[in-house]
């Protein structure tokens, strides 16, 4: 037998395991990373596993500084699952990996959370909300599982107030701290989803799709642009995750004649991952000639290059109709009438992180929204002369004025047609480094090719418009100490309309006490300043009144009047607040003061007040003008408390006090140019009202003084419910009704402005139940008070609604 000596034995033995070594390397994935706490501290002797499927193929623990790494052999798709000693277990978002490949991948660990929650919306980079100083909602997709929209949950929240007009698919504004409902900036997978100049619906946003919705109150121009200039609303569309491929359906049933369908199918394949969803939504409302439907489909595709690299691309189409009532309680009737929209939003990006820890996207983002309105015929009396009014009502306003009479619900000719499009196309470029772990630097560059039109065929109307924008951003970020946080940066809008403009933004947010075990451990101060800027709809830049003016010869009665051409709107926030964790993080309270400028705000001049001021003859169904002449400041508080009372039960609720006043109205412009007295109803002499706008020292319309919310959320192994809430005080509204409106030729039908809207109290409720492990049923009650109240004065909101439904899901959980 041959003999090897001990040491040559000990030497290849040593050789071997160097060899294998080596080679284990050489063909091995790498995955670097951190474990640190909410405020960036290292969290050492935490342990790290990798897992792919249900096995882990892969542990380590994380030295001094945080720090690990961890090699496998394998390929193919990756999460991480972190736990350490006082905190919360971790697990991160899914990863594809391969031999030779080296992920980053930095994981962030929380003290018993209320809600674990990171934002990419308020800093452009995913940040925990601990390290912000700005104001951030987010709600996950678990709290839509059993809604048919998003409205109800956006109002969920501080600092706003959501009006719709009507019932199901009903025009949906969301007002930010008082600023007009079209200054919100609203993003789909990152593509711009508003109407060119920002005007958004939220009522025909269906829940499906939706994997998180992120709400950031406050200017973002600096990181988003023209538009946001109040705050930016985010969706985001689920990923595939699965090994194997999961179908869900879920469909639900209940009164007025209401039922729903959806189906998604996501999971992953080698290196792509696929998520699909449709839903279709019908639905009669409780008012005659007001039947509502909506389908919506949703698409998101990924493919991964390697662990660092991958393309993905994203659509969203939402196609929907509804009936066109009118405001029921100013007419008496509902009108024949209908509108359709069609709406798709498409991304596609490529994403690309070097070793260095630099991180490129590339983006390109496309829009397509139609719009069709008409009004096939008039359920009104006709007065021999081409005008329609509706039955003799009495509105009653919730501040205890009342008028009574008819107003005008129509025009011959019948039927009449309006068609508005809005397109955009564009590229959508960010880059970020993190230079080290006090300091990171985004910047981006953006192009945005607009176009859109405005067809009314009764007045031979076709216009066309194109604008092309370019943003450039530069921002930074970062810690001093893992105590203090910061934001500065800036940004330069080049619009083909308004010209050039410059955002700055600032936010700082200090750590008093640190976050830990204890009744108040972790107070944050924070502050934090920002300037937004918004672009003119396409529908204001084509009628403008500056331009019809000018059509006129009339440059006498543009200086008088201090008309303008249509330009930018601006606005500027000054905010601070106090976070204060209590009993080791089990409870949040959150409260902020806020005062928010809105100058230069586009305001409407009516056809009736058009011919009135400018001694002019149109025809009362043309639809009136547009200028920059409206200026409002909005100040107030909001306070909000998250407290996770047991392991399975979750109670947030908030409160906002809103102080907002105009500043400037092209009405009160109007009456001095003139000299006249402001317009009142004889029965309430003395009292000015403004018709279509406010008046100067009036709140502006619709934005209530004291808003509220609560969520009480119980979440077992198979059985769950939810109550939740949303209070709004009076607010201040018009009825639009003038002598030019009305049957009796006066202003006997338009009321004081003041507190002219209702208040109300919206509850909802919500069971699920998990029967089998495939199969859950549900059921969701809206309006549990049957208050009539809730959406815009003259418009009856939608009664108590029940639906009552199962999910099924293949394979199950």
């Amino acid at each position: 037998m041959y003999c090897i000596p001990r040491r040559r034995a000990r030497t290849c033995v040593w050789l071997a395991a160097v060899l294998s070594t080596t080679t284990l390397t050489a063909h091995a994935v790498i995955i670097r990373g951190s474990v640190r706490d909410p405020l960036g501290r290292a969290i050492p002797s935490a342990r790290v596993q990798l897992i792919k499927g249900t096995q882990v193929v892969a542990s380590t623990v994380t030295l001094p500084d945080g720090s690990y790494e961890i090699r496998s052999t394998e390929d193919g798709r990756f999460l991480l699952l972190a736990n350490a000693q006082a905190f919360a277990v971790q697990v991160s978002e899914p990863f594809y990996g391969r031999s030779l490949d080296v992920v980053s991948r930095d994981l962030q660990m929380t003290i018993n959370p209320v809600r674990s929650e990171v934002t990419v919306t308020a800093t452009g980079v995913p940040t925990a909300i601990a390290q912000t100083s700005g104001s951030v909602t987010i709600i996950p997709m678990q709290d839509l599982s059993t809604r048919v929209d998003v409205t109800q949950e956006l109002r969920l929240q501080p600092g706003v107030s959501m009006v719709q007009t009507g019932q199901y698919g009903g025009a949906t504004s969301l007002f930010v701290r008082g600023g007009n409902s079209d200054a919100n900036k609203v993003l789909i997978d990152d593509v711009p989803a508003n109407d060119v100049g920002g005007v958004f619906d939220f009522g025909t946003v269906s829940s499906t799709a939706v994997r998180a919705l992120e709400s950031h109150r406050g200017p973002d121009s600096v990181l988003y642009g023209t538009d946001a200039r109040a705050g930016v609303v985010r969706f985001e569309t689920p990923h595939g995750t699965a090994i194997r491929p999961v179908l869900t359906y879920s469909g639900d049933a209940g009164n007025l004649h209401t039922w729903r369908n959806e189906a998604t199918l996501s999971g992953t394949y080698g290196k792509a991952d696929y998520y699909t969803a449709f839903s279709r939504f019908d639905t009669s409302n409780a008012l005659a000639n007001d039947r509502y439907h909506s389908a919506t489909s949703a698409a998101n595709l990924g493919y991964s290059f390697t662990g660092t690299t991958s393309i993905r691309g994203t659509v969203r189409n939402g196609v929907s109709a509804t009936g066109l009532p009118g405001p029921y309680d100013f007419q008496g009737l509902t009108q024949v009438g209908k509108q359709g929209d069609q709406n798709t939003y498409m991304s596609g990006v490529i994403d690309d992180t070097r070793r260095s820890g630099w991180h490129n996207s590339f983006r390109y983002i496309g829009a397509r929204k139609r719009e069709q309105s008409q009004q096939f015929a008039s359920n009104g009396t006709p007065d021999g002369f081409g005008t329609y009014y509706g039955k003799v009502v009495t509105i009653r306003g919730a501040n205890g004025t009342s008028a009574t009479g008819s107003a005008v619900v129509g025009y011959d000719p019948f039927p009449t047609r309006y068609e508005l499009v809005s397109n955009r196309d564009g590229l959508d470029y960010r880059t970020d480094y993190k230079v080290n772990e006090h300091l990171t630097v985004i910047g981006g560059f953006r192009f945005q090719d607009e176009r859109g039109s405005y067809r009314y065929p009764l007045f031979g109307t076709n216009q066309q418009v194109g604008r092309s924008n370019y943003d450039y951003t530069l921002q930074m970020q970062g810690s001093v100490g893992h105590r203090v946080f910061y934001t500065l940066g800036g940004a330069i809008q080049r619009n083909s309309l308004y010209g050039t403009e410059g955002q700055p933004q600032l936010g700082l947010a200090y750590y008093a006490i640190q976050p830990g075990t204890g009744w108040f451990h972790g107070t944050r101060l924070r502050v934090n300043f920002a300037k937004g800027v918004q672009e003119p709809n396409l529908s204001t830049q084509l009628s403008s009144l500056y331009a019809a003016l000018q059509g006129i010869n009339d440059t006498a009665d543009i200086a008088k009047f201090r008309v303008s051409p249509i330009g930018a709107q601006r606005s500027r926030t000054y905010e601070g607040g106090v976070s204060q964790n209590i009993y080791s993080d089990r409870a949040i309270l959150h409260l902020t003061y806020f005062h928010s400028t809105y100058g230069r705000g586009i305001e409407y001049v009516s056809t009736s007040l058009y011919n009135q001021y400018f001694n002019q003859t149109l025809p009362q169904a043309l639809y009136g003008f547009y200028l920059n002449s409206l200026s409002t400041q909005g100040q107030g508080i909001e306070a909000e408390l998250q407290y996770q009372m047991t392991h399975r039960l979750f109670v947030r609720a908030g409160y906002t006090y809103l102080d907002a006043s105009v500043k400037q109205s092209f009405s009160t412009d109007a009456l001095q140019a003139l000299g006249g007295a402001a317009t009142v109803n004889p029965k309430y002499a003395g009292v000015a009202i403004g018709v279509s706008s406010p008046l100067v020292g009036q709140r502006p319309f619709r934005r209530a003084p004291n808003t509220g919310f609560f969520v009480v959320q119980y979440t077992g192994n198979k059985f769950g419910a939810a109550l939740k809430g949303a209070m709004s005080s009076r607010s201040d509204d018009s009825t639009f009704i003038d002598a030019f409106s009305s049957s009796t030729f006066d202003n006997s039908m338009l009321l004081p402005n003041r507190n002219l809207a209702y208040g109300f109290t919206k509850l909802d409720a919500s069971v699920t139940y998990q029967w089998r492990p495939s199969i859950g049923v549900f059921t969701q009650a809206e309006n549990l008070l049957n208050n009539q109240h809730i959406g815009a004065f003259g418009y009856p909101g939608l009664p108590l609604t029940v639906r009552v439904g199962l999910k099924v899901r293949f394979p199950a959980e």
